[in-house]
């Protein structure tokens, strides 16, 4: 496997490069850190109603950041254990636009989930990145444990073509896994479908599912709460992303509560 994360120094961005490097060293993958960062100033250093005096200061604290964001970095590669099998890159760019264009080229893109005081340079959403990349995003939890070893993985299953995607996305995950957790609200239609395709995987599927009326989101992080799945597959919320950001969502709901990682795609 060739895997990207997006490592940014905050503790999220550090769950999820200790996450990648578990799956690394069990499955002889690399890992590439990628600091993607903004070029937007807050003031327009060009302007020559800023000394020059300023204008050397608010470089030098910008480059003090990404400085720092990398130290980190170097700071974990022991504690890491993947030698050269860990490379560090600096892009700049629009942060969620680099991380996208960039993950094209990897198998999947590990993110932390988003942060409300990570700095606006460094900043990016999980859930815009897997709507632009058109690859699988695992969304890791600030503080999860990457050597917690469970018993199996779950899927939230409403037959839609995000949901198979991510399914098939997922299905070298799942299959490590063994087994896996099917969950639905309401009728599903191909239901019976996806449990034979699962068993053809040799993944035993066991199926959850709540009647019409109960909250998804509600549901889904009830049982991940109860029964400590490794993982949470399911597709990323599919109207656009001003409208989630307007009413709220699946996907915003997940992200926001989730303790366990999320593999997102769209």
């Amino acid at each position: 496997m060739n895997l990207l994360v997006a490592f940014n120094g905050s503790e999220t961005s550090e769950a999820a490069l200790r996450y990648a490097a578990s799956l690394a060293r069990e499955r002889g993958a690399h890992v590439t850190a990628m600091l993607a960062h903004s070029t937007h100033e807050t003031f327009d250093t060009r302007s020559r109603w800023i000394p020059q005096e300023a204008r050397n200061l608010l470089a030098e604290a910008k480059l003090g950041i990404l400085t720092a964001i990398e130290d980190r970095l170097n700071a974990l590669r022991p504690e890491l254990g993947l030698g050269e099998a860990l490379s560090f890159e600096a892009r700049p760019g629009r942060v969620d636009k680099t991380l996208s264009e960039a993950a094209r080229s990897y198998d999947m893109i590990l993110v932390g989930r988003q942060m409300d005081d990570d700095d606006e340079h460094v900043r990016l959403h999980p859930d815009k990145i897997a709507l632009l990349s058109g690859r699988p995003v695992v969304v890791v939890p600030e503080g999860y444990d990457a050597e917690a070893r469970h018993s199996h993985a779950a899927l939230a299953w409403d037959g839609s073509r995000a949901a198979a995607r991510a399914l098939s996305d997922s299905l070298r995950l799942l299959e490590a896994q063994g087994k896996v957790s099917v969950l639905t609200v309401g009728e599903v239609s191909g239901l019976e479908a996806l449990m034979l395709h699962l068993s053809r995987h040799d993944v035993e599927a066991v199926h959850h599912g709540w009647p019409d009326g109960h909250a998804v989101a509600a549901s889904i992080l009830s049982y991940c709460d109860r029964h400590d799945p490794s993982l949470l597959v399911m597709g990323a919320y599919e109207h656009s992303k001003f409208r989630e950001d307007l009413l709220g969502g699946l996907t915003v709901s997940i992200l926001r509560d989730i303790r366990i990682p999320v593999l997102l795609s769209h």
